[in-house]
């Protein structure tokens, strides 16, 4: 497998909303779309602390993952 690095991007720069599986009581993620096919994950409940960033595709197939029960 090739691993690739993110593109440098702010992540103040970046539109972040709550993903819509997370809940009302605390255990928020937001996602944001970062720059050449990106995306960013963070805990809403400590936005400074750092969190991730994968390339469509692979977060789409650890989407899939997850709603298939493999994790």
């Amino acid at each position: 497998m090739i691993m690739t690095l993110p593109p440098a991007f702010a992540p103040e720069d970046l539109r972040w909303f709550k993903a819509t599986a997370s809940s009302d009581h605390g255990a928020c993620v937001e996602v944001a779309h970062a720059p050449e096919n990106w995306v960013a994950v963070r805990d809403s409940k400590d936005i400074n602390r750092p969190g991730f960033a994968a390339s469509d595709r692979a977060f789409g197939a650890l989407i899939a993952g997850l709603r298939a029960g493999a994790f």
